[in-house]
């Protein structure tokens, strides 16, 4: 063991447990059984056999009440793995679950036995058509596959608020819709064909000609019986109709029975079946889609209502109007929504009566949008509208950012509502659809039943389809709560179907908390056609048992999750994964959800139980060690949960006393740190690679590999050893070169001016000068302890290098200007926790300024371009995105290339400092999709704004990136 390995025991939670009901048992504290893990892991590989307990825990929960531990978790790479085991299934009498981005709200994604993970080595869009089609894979998100359809101006048609999160794969077998996608646009409507495995291995392709040729040659009694329940259900004139019915609706409960009326052929009926089927019909291993335009003249306006029956009244005005987007939103919702990041603060106060409409027109230019205003108008006239706090305007607006602000407050609805909710109380999210005349009706009813079973619910919904969402919260440990919600849930139902004659569920798909009631939706001639279709197309039920289909009549109530309260910052996460697709470790090994699901199941442990034992001694390196500690997550969620400040406050709970003063001692002589860090880099370029490597690589064994760095061959050399002479007399800003700029120099083979003569020369071409004090050299923007969970050495630069800017500035008279955006994001915003008052006195008088923004808005208007190179590739960083930046970056960029592409699979490198050097394997993780898109093609020049970002790319890449500034000073060099 390495000297200076912490121990797994000073993360144990030290607070006085009872036992949860729903806790991991001790038995399981080996993870996956022989001789299941055994064969399993002879057939697909080690490294695609998850069997952990950790493993096991990390996949039991997802966005939904619901939480099941899998047997064992399989991560499949192609077609050929998917049906060895669905052909093991079959043989050994085992059940099979696919996973994917794990957002689903009922619990479509769990399983007892195998769990099938398909967003690892699923993702990838081919555009088709000039973007009229795109061929997409389960894997991919849905804003990932917009992001690349907006460059041909064409956009999905579903558009779940869960975008940022959810895969083609999940939005397809839920037939997820959203916003705007109504019964037109939702992916029953716009798939234009599918590939899929059907339970037996059968691989069906719906575009391929021969398909049904095929089909009936591998599967003559599936083809049989298909064409008998066609049959059946055509023959039967009422059915027919009533099937009819059901779907002029938004309903997505039971199996889609009109594919047996829309499809002629067992193929087109099974490309029909298969949307909506939860997974319990077969996999979706390819999708494509029509696509549609993106309409960008765009006009919105959040209208607010005295109650939420005048809202809802006021919906088919707008709906006549050509509104493509008409959203609710209840009093609590709104108040819920003031913990979204840009949400107005004065909303905290609306009454809780008070409703709000977001109503969206969408144009393909502006005498459309000119038209919809006009239209748009004419109906506000004659509504009774409110203004109940200062921020509320009543006004149709076409600036981007205020609307994107709107639909931020209305996409968070789920999670900021249940973020709000009484700590310990598991959320339940229902989701139903009304005839929309009957909207306001269908809202009074609601209100009152809520009322009637003591649950303070919140209420949204796309109310142009007459689709409602509402969340409950409740203690899923108390039998007395767990009553409660069942007695509701027997009231809403019948309510919803008696007397609204409506869906149960309209988008979320049936799951584990409707299928018992799926019979009163639809009567037993219909739902018995269900169960024969499950027949027909897995006849020994591998697929997905109990999710679509469950005659217990108290199914919705088993497996109920307890939420265990943890650390404060983590306490309002309700698991919904909005955080994976931003986390740099995400693919290695825990994203910020999982990290929190593992410490609820320590919570929900006795003290010092096997399970508990187990999932400690994964939880330093999986969750601690590789976690890149740059709150992305914090972004992502729509409550701002930074799971990364989590890890640090863990990594400080595991440093000794004696790592703790070491580290403040570095801090207070950081001076002479610098300069030796300084002389070893020039160093290393005369001893070599290969010796740098073995030498810190026998270190990192010996001591600890979270404590000491490898060094890598993509490690430039050091900076000049002095920076440009500067004058204070004339200076408009004060120029703060990072420590890391004062250390490394450029890319290997860059010719041209270093990065802080490239900033004081295209200041100075601009006609504002900038100068850089004599007594940088020992300071820091703290982010070096800050990251590691140093609290003392980062409380001794953090007040140094504040009272050295307050002095530098003139007492903030001038702004401080720094070079590498992460050192910007610290000293703006980092180190304020740490100061003293006093010194917050004399924070709160600076004026910080990344580099990126006093390019583009202060140098790029005062500077002439000489010379432009051919096509830029950008890289933004994570630093950036907090502090807004990356526009900033864009323009720069364009300024100084014809050509700008920034990936749509940008994301954190994970190199964070020199977390890249300690865990190498997390950066080559979090770059993987990025620098496959970067090395697609080739580009001139490779630009970000931070020196380790850059270096991190350069390993990830083989390509040399460097800072923007530079760029720009060669674009206007005389």
């Amino acid at each position: 063991m390495p000297l200076l390995e912490p121990k797994p025991e000073v993360l144990r939670p030290g607070a006085a447990r009872t036992p949860s009901p729903d806790r991991v048992p001790d038995v399981r504290a080996t993870g996956t059984p022989e001789p299941l893990r055994g064969e399993l892991t002879a057939l697909l590989g080690p490294e695609k056999v998850l069997w952990t307990v950790s493993d096991l825990v990390k996949y039991a929960s997802d966005a939904s009440p619901y939480r099941f531990v899998p047997q064992v978790v399989v991560v499949p790479q192609d077609i050929d793995d998917i049906s060895a085991i669905l052909s093991y299934a079959h043989g050994n009498g085992r059940e099979v679950v696919f996973r994917a981005a794990g957002t689903s709200l009922n619990g479509q994604a769990q399983g007892e036995d195998i769990l099938v993970d398909v967003r690892h080595h699923w993702a990838g869009i081919e555009v088709l058509d000039d973007g009229a089609r795109a061929r997409i894979r389960p894997g991919t998100t849905v804003m990932r596959a917009n992001a690349t359809l907006a460059r041909y101006g064409r956009l999905l048609g579903p558009d779940p608020a869960s975008a940022i999160a959810c895969t083609i794969g999940g939005v397809v077998a839920n037939n997820a819709s959203g916003m705007t996608a109504g019964t037109t646009r939702n992916s029953y409507r716009t798939v234009a064909s599918l590939t899929f495995v059907l339970p037996s291995g059968t691989v069906v392709d719906t575009a391929d000609p021969a398909a049904d040729e095929l089909l009936a040659h591998a599967e003559p009694q599936l083809c049989e019986g298909l064409l008998a329940l066609k049959a059946e259900i055509e023959a039967d004139a009422a059915l027919t109709a009533r099937i009819r019915a059901k779907y002029e609706i938004k309903n997505t409960n039971g199996y889609r029975l009109d594919a047996f009326l829309d499809g002629s052929t067992p193929v087109q009926i099974l490309r029909g079946l298969m949307v909506g089927s939860e997974g319990t019909l077969g996999f979706i291993s390819e999708v494509v889609f029509d696509t549609l335009p993106l309409d960008r003249k765009v006009s919105s306006a959040l209208l607010f209502f005295p109650s939420l029956t005048a809202a809802a009244a006021a919906v088919p005005r707008f709906n006549e109007a050509g509104a493509i987007a008409v959203e609710l939103m209840d009093g609590n919702t709104l108040r819920a929504s003031v913990s979204v990041r840009g949400v107005p603060a004065d909303w905290a106060g609306l009454p809780k009566e008070t409703a709000a409409l977001l109503v969206e027109f969408r144009a393909p230019d502006e005498p459309g949008q000119e038209a919809y205003e006009r239209a748009a108008a004419t109906v506000v006239e004659g509504l009774d509208l409110v203004a109940p706090v200062a921020s509320v305007t009543n006004e149709f607006t076409g600036e981007a950012k205020v609307i994107s602000g709107y639909w931020k407050a209305r996409k968070a609805f789920v999670t900021a509502v249940g973020g709000a909710r009484p700590s310990g109380t598991t959320l339940i999210t229902e989701d139903f659809a009304v005839p929309p005349s009957l909207l306001a009706d269908a809202c009074e009813a609601l209100l009152g039943l809520q009322a009637a079973h003591g649950f303070d619910a919140a209420v949204a919904g796309h109310a142009a389809h007459g689709n409602l969402h509402f969340l409950l919260a409740f203690d899923a440990a108390k039998p007395s709560d767990v009553d409660r919600y069942a007695a509701f849930m027997d009231d809403f139902c019948r309510l919803t179907v008696e007397r609204f004659d409506g869906s149960l569920k309209a988008e979320h798909a049936t799951g584990r908390n409707i299928a018992p009631f799926l019979e009163l939706e639809w009567g037993p001639k219909a739902t018995e056609l269900m169960w024969r279709t499950k027949q027909v197309i897995d006849p020994d039920g591998v697929l997905a048992p109990r999710i679509v289909l469950d005659r217990d009549p108290k199914a919705h109530l088993r497996g109920l999750k307890t939420i265990p309260e943890v650390e404060l910052i983590a306490d309002p996460c309700i698991e919904c994964g909005f955080c994976e697709p931003t986390c740099p470790s995400h693919d290695l090994t825990t994203s910020p959800r999982q990290r929190i699901v593992l410490r609820r199941e320590m919570m929900r442990q006795p003290g010092g139980s096997p399970v508990e034992t187990g999932l400690l001694d994964a939880y330093g390196y999986e969750a601690v060690d590789t976690c890149a500690g740059d709150s992305t997550c914090k972004l992502a969620c729509p409550v701002g949960i930074d799971t990364g400040a989590m890890m640090k406050d863990f990594r400080h709970q595991r440093h000794s006393p004696r790592e703790e003063r070491i580290a403040a001692l570095t801090a207070r002589n950081f001076r002479a740190v610098e300069a030796s860090a300084r002389l070893a880099v020039a160093a290393a370029d005369r001893i070599g690679d290969r010796l740098l490597e073995t030498v810190t690589g026998l270190a990192r064994k010996a001591v600890r590999p979270d404590l000491v760095p490898e060094w890598l061959p993509e490690i430039p050399g050091a900076a000049p050893r002095k920076l440009p002479r500067t004058s204070r007399v004339g200076a408009s800003a004060v120029y703060y070169p990072a420590c890391v700029n004062r250390i490394f120099g450029g890319p290997d083979g860059h010719r041209g001016p270093s990065l802080p003569q490239a900033v004081v020369a295209v200041s100075a071409r601009a006609g504002k000068p900038v100068w850089i004090p004599g007594d940088v050299a020992g300071t820091c923007c703290a982010t070096i302890w800050h990251s590691k969970g140093y609290d003392e050495g980062n409380a001794v630069m953090a007040n140094r290098i504040v009272e050295a800017a307050w002095g530098w500035t003139a007492g903030g008279k001038l702004p401080l200007v720094v070079d590498a955006s992460s050192c910007a994001l610290g000293i703006a915003h980092e180190v304020v926790p740490c100061l003293t008052e006093d010194n917050r006195e004399l924070h709160r008088e600076l004026t910080v300024v990344d580099s990126l923004v006093w390019a583009a808005d202060e140098l790029l208007p005062e500077l002439t371009i000489l010379r432009k190179t051919g096509s830029a590739v950008l890289h933004p960083t994570c630093s950036m995105q907090h502090l807004g930046d990356v526009e900033q970056l864009r323009t720069v960029a364009e300024a100084c290339a014809q050509e700008v592409v920034v990936p749509d699979d940008a994301g954190c490198c994970a190199f964070a400092g020199d977390r890249g050097m300690l865990h190498k394997e997390l950066t080559a993780s979090a770059t993987a999709k990025e620098a496959a898109e970067v090395n697609s093609r080739e580009y001139d020049a490779y630009l970000s704004a931070n020196r380790m970002c850059e270096i991190g790319m350069d390993r990830a890449t083989g390509r040399a990136y460097h800072s923007v500034l530079m760029e720009l000073e060669r674009a206007t060099r005389p």
